[in-house]
């Protein structure tokens, strides 16, 4: 069955569900800065929009556009600035 998630005001939703490769969300974030934790290693993918990216153990920010992808570890932080409305999927290893 799917899980609906929001966060930071509704400006962050999601829809949980299991893909063939395991737990998954797909989502979008309005146009903002955010910053979230991990519990599991993360998969982002970039479906639509275009994401600055600040990792951890990292100095700055990295733009990521429709159909790029980073990695962020499991039980750290990192920060999100949707430069536009974006749409993601995130993969949970």
């Amino acid at each position: 069955m799917f899980k609906v998630n929001e966060y930071f005001e509704g400006r962050v939703k999601s829809i949980g569900f299991t893909s063939e490769d395991g737990p998954a969300t797909i989502g979008v974030m309005a146009k903002g800065e955010y910053e979230f934790g991990t519990s599991t290693i993360e998969h982002m993918i970039v479906v639509s929009g275009e994401l600055s990216v600040r990792l951890p153990n990292t100095n700055g920010f990295r733009s990521f556009y429709t159909g790029e992808s980073f990695i962020v570890d499991a039980d750290c932080k990192f920060q999100v600035v949707a430069v536009v409305e974006s749409s993601y999927l995130c993969k949970y290893m």
